[in-house]
């Protein structure tokens, strides 16, 4: 699978599900990541840290689109 290539934030899908009280996870389709935490705000918060860290990479590597 090829890694995305898009520097838009927007362009990255996520996916948050829930069991229970503090069962949560998100995941990011496009990176084929997940994270799993306690609180719905802190996986959410995570994985947007997560697309922007990968969106760095792009830039840094030259190879963005």
């Amino acid at each position: 699978m090829n890694s995305p290539t898009s520097t838009d934030p927007n362009d990255y899908e996520i996916l948050i599900r829930r069991r229970g009280d503090t069962d949560y996870a998100s995941y990011c389709p496009q990176l084929a990541h997940m994270i799993k935490g306690t609180e719905h705000v802190e996986v959410e918060e995570a994985m947007k840290a997560y697309i922007l860290q990968h969106i760095s990479t792009l830039a840094t590597s030259g190879s963005a689109s």
